[in-house]
């Protein structure tokens, strides 16, 4: 009896050391911890920053460049000019000194509307990039409960094992005690030893199992402290909607909405490819001055100041095929993003009946082995009263405690498959179930 308390009290010593004390996460905690930290969220959001400077590098393209240039320049070695006044060589000092300023405007009036196309698709990018942020969190609040649930599981595999090594001892002892009495010969005990070993190694596998998930956690919600699942209701998670909306979610589900963005950017860049077959117009304005002065003196009195304003008309009547080439590309790629819209809806759908069946089955397995245990631990002490009375053998007991071990991974692994697929459900449709 002394080895069946110590045993748990090892194992747990020796999950304590490899996670000194993890502080305890709700799952709603964890969730949030990882939409907030995750890889993948992070690196949408950055995608999304940067499709939002697009719809701004648009807009700023309806409005006027502007420049200014100035420069000074000294040249090195001057002697100066001569000339001939009232019959004499006069020398005249020249300048070393000539100087610039100049600020100038340049606005394009009109490009056949190829602005207008380029801003809606710049807008339908970003709202690609939204949809692709809103993904990425719910594939990090995904990866999260997976984790989550791996605690989970490991907990109870830890509760299954020490029941195993608790039932295992008790059998020992049991069987010794047979031996003792010349009611039963030593292979009974040798038996009953290699079941207690097998159930040591049963609890420092889950102690191991349960470090491994208690790490993958932390790295799953971005935290550097050590952290574990908490305690949440045993309850079977139930979906809160029926067949029909869910049905009708997937309609608005983020890789459907994802994938209709797309398509509306193309449609939008489609149109915009025909405007290389319009002319284009921009206003020129620039104001410069010139003069031989030092750097610095660019007032009205020292530079020799002059203004321009210039319209010009381009149109291409031949570009070697670039803009058919264009065109062509275009529509090839509303083509593709109709078709992957369409395989989008498709694959929804296809997702979330698989899904509904996995959870259904889940659930129906779960049932079915809570009966299963049940039934294993009453036949496993039904057993072991008669082995205890001479009624039957070691072996029955060793076989209903089998079936027992059996019937406990079976149960915990349903209900880890009914969890699992309860929270893909939820990643699929984009929305708490």
């Amino acid at each position: 009896m002394k080895r069946m308390l110590i045993l748990p009290a090892v194992a747990m010593w020796f999950a304590g050391t490899v996670h000194a004390q993890p502080r305890p996460l709700a799952l709603a905690e964890a969730v949030e911890m990882a939409r907030r930290n995750a890889v993948v969220v992070v690196r949408a959001e950055g995608a999304a920053q940067n499709a939002g400077q697009g719809v701004r590098t648009a807009l700023g393209a309806f409005l006027p460049s502007f420049s200014l240039s100035s420069g000074s320049t000294y040249q090195l070695g001057a002697t100066g000019n001569t000339r001939i006044e009232n019959g004499q060589i006069v020398t005249v000092a020249r300048d070393p000194w000539s100087s610039s300023l100049g600020v100038s405007a340049n606005l394009l009036l009109f490009d056949g509307g190829a602005r207008l196309f380029n801003l809606r698709e710049a807008r339908f990018s970003r709202v690609s990039s939204d949809v692709d942020e809103d993904l990425a969190h719910w594939q990090a609040a995904l990866a999260a409960k997976q984790a989550f649930f791996d605690v989970l599981a490991a907990r109870e595999t830890q509760v299954a094992a020490a029941a195993q090594l608790e039932q295992a001892d008790r059998q020992r002892w049991v069987a010794i005690e047979r031996t003792r009495a010349k009611a039963a010969t030593r292979s009974d005990s040798l038996r009953a030893e290699i079941q207690v070993r097998a159930a040591r190694l049963a609890v420092l596998e889950a102690a191991t199992a349960r470090a491994s998930a208690d790490a993958a956690l932390a790295r799953a919600v971005g935290s550097l402290e050590s952290v574990t699942a908490a305690a949440i209701d045993t309850t079977e998670p139930a979906l809160a909607a029926d067949d029909a909306a869910l049905i009708a979610m997937t309609e608005d589900a983020p890789s459907v909405r994802g994938a209709r963005a797309k398509l509306d950017a193309s449609r939008s860049a489609q149109k915009g490819s025909w405007t290389g077959y319009l002319p284009s117009v921009s206003a020129i304005w620039a104001h410069t001055g010139s003069g031989a002065v030092g750097p610095g003196y660019w007032g009205p009195n020292h530079l020799d100041y002059a203004g321009t304003m210039r319209l010009s008309l381009s149109f291409p009547l031949f570009n070697q095929f670039q803009r058919e080439s264009q065109v062509v590309q275009a529509g090839a790629a509303v083509r593709v993003a109709e078709a992957e819209l369409r395989d989008a809806q498709l694959a929804a759908r296809q997702a979330l009946t698989d899904g509904l069946g996995q959870y259904r089955a889940a659930a129906h397995r779960v049932a079915s082995q809570l009966a299963t245990v049940d039934a294993a631990i009453e036949d496993l002490r039904v057993m072991s009263q008669r082995y205890s009375v001479g009624g039957s053998t070691l072996l029955d007991v060793l076989a209903s405690q089998t079936q027992l071990d059996q019937a406990r991974r079976d149960l915990i692994r349903a209900r880890y498959d009914q969890r699992i697929a309860k929270a893909q459900l939820e990643a699929l449709v984009g929305r708490d179930l």
